[in-house]
Order: C-alpha cells, then structure tokens, then sequence
C-alpha cells in the first residue's frame, strides 16, 4: 500500500506544479486553491508511504519522478523550449530513480533472513 500512497503522492504534485503554473503567479484564484489541495495532498501520501518505504528511497522516487514528468508536461503542454540536453537530463532523472529502486531492493534482500546480519565492526553473526 505504501507503493500506492508514494504514487499517488507524485500525481498530486504533479498537479500542483501544474497548477502552480496556471495560477500565473497567484492570479488565477481557482488554480491557485488547486496548488495548495494537491501539495497538502501529496505530502500527506508520501507520510504515509514514509510508513514502511525508507525516506531516501521515497524522497529520491518523488522528487526525481515529479521533476521528469514536470520538465516533460513543460515541453508538451506548456511549449517550454526543448533540446536534445534536456531529453538526456530526463531520461538521466528515470536512470536514476530505477538505480535507486534496485538499491533498495539489494539492501531488502541483503537484510533478510537468508543472509547473515553484520554487526557494528563488520563481522558476520555467529
């Protein structure tokens, strides 16, 4: 479930940089209502994905995946300039999200059962 909530929480601040965007600094009263629902709403979520995801791993996902999707509503719906550097940035963002998911999952994997746990000076429990 915890997956879920730190979805859901990108979504919500994705829509509240859109909408932060189309407020035009404050000047349109209904986007500007919109960006305040959706960021109370995606830092609640990532709370509660806080519950059982470890807060490097849930921090780096939203805020490098929030950027990606970001940088490329700005190129289609809003005609923000682009260039084959920023493509590359993007897909460097996504790069790294996935490296990080895949750490997270050798470090699970690492500290199960299966495995020996090492104390503080590095040796293995006995």
């Amino acid at each position: 479930m915890s997956w879920f909530f730190l979805l859901l929480g990108i979504v919500s601040e994705v829509l509240g940089t859109t909408s932060m965007k189309m407020s035009e600094g404050f000047t349109k009263l209904i986007p500007s209502i919109l960006m305040f629902i959706f960021y109370g709403t995606s830092l609640t979520l990532v709370t509660l994905a806080l519950k059982e995801i470890e807060v490097s791993i849930a921090y780096s996902i939203w805020s490098g995946l929030g950027t990606a999707i970001i940088a490329t509503i700005g190129i289609l719906f809003f005609k923000e300039h682009f260039s084959l550097f920023k493509m590359l940035a993007i897909l460097m963002i996504i790069v790294g999200v996935i490296m990080l998911n895949i750490s997270g999952e050798a470090h699970e994997k690492a500290a199960s059962p299966a495995y020996p746990q090492t104390e503080r000076n590095g040796n293995c429990e006995q």
